[in-house]
């Protein structure tokens, strides 16, 4: 009885999770998620009071996959400046692939339509890549002007702000590509020895060659 009920319960969420990514939060009813989930009415109300909840149940799906994701990552005999650039391609992916991960980011954005308090985004970020960087520093892989404090935040709105436009210019289909871009940009000013191009390609995620513009 626990499994089916369980079954049930990831049933509701994924198709909630689908259609709130798909249609927005507004635009999305109970009999909708019913209707995706083959699931009835009377079952979604029974394990989620009301379409507050469940868009709440989405968010924290969201924000739960972070930590074994992270600890995974920490726990690699690596660099720690490495490990930080993999972890964000990793979830640079999982925004791109993961329907729990993009619902909840949107379900996050549209917050105020929601009569339900959401977590609060962006601080256990902040403070994952200010351990890291700190970490970084005790390897002597971080640059002497590079400050953890000070560049955990900015780090993360920098991450955050190229998915807002990779969102809304390519629905994240070039994500890598950007993310890959962005790291060549930063990685000079946190390197101690800077070799940005040598650390992407350790991970895997070495820029793509740029075509050459056209000349006259």
């Amino acid at each position: 009885m626990q499994d089916r009920a369980e079954e049930t319960r990831r049933a509701v969420l994924q198709a909630a999770a689908h259609l709130f990514f798909e249609r927005g939060y507004a635009a999305t009813s109970i009999n909708d998620i019913s209707e995706r989930s083959g699931r009835t009415s009377g079952a979604i109300y029974f394990h989620y009071t009301n379409k507050e909840q469940l868009a709440l149940a989405v968010v924290e799906a969201h924000f739960a996959a972070w930590p074994a994701l992270v600890a995974h990552h920490e726990a690699a005999l690596e660099p720690t400046l490495r490990k930080l650039v993999r972890l964000s391609f990793a979830v640079a992916r999982a925004f791109r692939d993961d329907v729990l991960v993009r619902a909840g980011a949107r379900l996050w954005a549209e917050r105020r339509s929601i009569a339900v308090e959401m977590p609060p985004p962006f601080v256990d970020w902040i403070a994952t890549v200010e351990r890291m960087l700190t970490q970084a520093r005790v390897e002597g892989d971080l640059a002497p002007h590079a400050e953890p404090s000070r560049d955990a935040p900015t780090l993360v709105a920098a991450f955050f702000g190229l998915h807002t436009l990779s969102d809304a210019l390519d629905d994240r289909v070039l994500i890598e590509d950007r993310l890959a871009d962005l790291w060549l940009l930063l990685l000079p000013g946190l390197q101690s020895c800077p070799a940005p191009r040598a650390l992407l390609a350790e991970v895997g995620a070495a820029p793509r060659a740029r075509r050459a513009a056209p000349t006259p």
